[in-house]
């Protein structure tokens, strides 16, 4: 009877001690995590790169242009891509369009509106997450001995794109020490989600546009970095992985490895993260696709997709849906805003491009916006470069003089289709 009382009772401190581990666990943050993994369990882990910043590095725009984008405009198509979802199965990829674009910082007077605290909290917490999608769903938030990986892929509950919720927090403006909550792990911040993608990085992986603008945000001055296969990366692998290949290849017909290595060589220009050699590469690989755009853009001032074939795309052009000159021309003013002068396309024909796009996106059903939501996200990002301020700024400006008035404003939610977004 003795011995069955002490059975029962070791056995009792056993499973209290591993009830206490394992919540110590959960709830410790990575580094603490990663002792567990290498010196109990025997584990190789990964070894952190450090990181000196509270907040990402901010690529400013160079230009301020209100005789090409009045105040007036900027605030109409603004106001098209207010995020005003329904709550219920919002898909990541719109939300990481909408955040980016209007910041963790953005406050709207609408109370349909997400505000940008909205958008972090539904990305960066389980709970948060599941009350849009239920319980019955994979987790958005991966938990890692290494930090947070984020399910990505064609789910509709998945982010679309390999980094882009990570790219696309970093441009939001978000601290590094802000809390992500996986299912059952509370000690993790935005840190241990940068972490993770730099273990996890691989050279061949089929995207690089995201990986290298979080990188190239957060890190620098660190120019390389050791990843989970032992291999050594660096940011002059990086660019030459986006300028490998046909100019056309890529996600939304190129232009977004154009946005990410004119954003890498801003980048430089204040910390040296590339060599000379490359350097030099990126900038001919970016003349030589302004000089694509000077021969590719129609008169009324848009880009079709096959903008990389030059004078070709002009004298027998594609028979496209105008989505798509949507896309070419939005990314396409979009990283110009960011350009140095030296690699701008002519006065002339960036205020054609501009006047066709501010057209033909006021022109747009709400239902054609809905549909192509991420698409008109860069839209309004590049008009707003194009004026030198922040959406979230401006619209908060706009608002003080223009309130926001149920009546005119009155729109229904943006309904997300299942074949939206998918090429952005």
């Amino acid at each position: 009877m003795n011995r069955k009382r002490s059975d029962t009772r070791l056995i009792a401190i056993q499973a209290f001690v591993l009830i206490a581990f394992g919540t110590a666990y959960v709830i410790s943050g990575s580094p603490n995590r990663k002792i567990v993994h290498e010196q109990i369990l025997k584990q190789t882990s990964s070894v952190d790169v450090p990181i000196e910043r509270e907040f990402p590095n901010r690529i400013s725009p160079l230009y301020d242009r209100p005789d090409w984008v009045s105040d007036e405009e900027l605030a109409s198509v603004l106001e098209r891509i207010v995020p005003r979802f329904g709550r219920e199965q919002m898909k990541p990829n719109f939300i990481e369009h909408a955040l980016r674009t209007w910041s963790v910082r953005a406050e709207f007077q609408d109370p349909e509106a997400l505000s940008g605290q909205d958008m972090l909290l539904f990305l960066t917490d389980h709970n948060a997450f599941l009350e849009s999608w239920g319980k019955s769903i994979r987790p958005l938030l991966e938990e890692k001995p290494s930090g947070v990986r984020i399910r990505w892929g064609a789910d509709k509950c998945a982010s679309y794109h390999h980094d882009h919720l990570l790219a696309s927090l970093t441009e939001a403006g978000v601290s590094i020490d802000t809390p992500v909550y996986g299912p059952s792990r509370r000690g993790d911040t935005i840190r241990d989600v940068i972490q993770e993608a730099l273990y996890d990085f691989r050279l061949d992986e089929r995207e690089v546009e995201w990986t290298s603008m979080a990188f190239g945000l957060w890190i620098p001055p660190v120019r390389s970095w050791e990843g989970g296969d032992g291999r050594e990366y660096s940011f002059d692998l990086i660019a030459k992985r986006l300028m490998r290949g046909h100019k056309r290849y890529g996600v939304c017909s190129g232009t977004h490895r154009v946005y990410s290595l004119v954003l890498l060589l801003r980048i430089d220009e204040e910390t040296e993260i590339l060599s000379e050699p490359t350097r030099n590469d990126v900038w001919q690989f970016l003349s030589r696709t302004r000089d694509m755009l000077i021969a590719s853009q129609f008169e009324d001032g848009s880009w079709p997709s096959n903008w990389p074939d030059g004078e070709t795309a002009v004298v027998d052009p594609l028979d496209e849906p105008i989505y798509q000159k949507i896309i070419s021309t939005g990314h396409h003013l979009e990283w110009q805003s960011i350009a140095p002068k030296e690699l701008l396309l002519s006065d002339d024909q960036l205020q054609r491009a501009v006047d066709w796009i501010i057209r033909t996106t006021l022109d747009m059903s709400d239902e054609q916006i809905a549909t192509r939501y991420t698409f008109f996200t860069h839209v309004g990002s590049a008009l707003a470069n194009w004026r030198n301020v922040p959406p979230d700024e401006f619209w908060k400006e706009w608002e003080i003089e223009h309130p926001y008035v149920p009546e005119a404003s009155a729109t229904e939610p943006l309904q997300e289709s299942d074949s939206s977004g998918i090429l952005n």
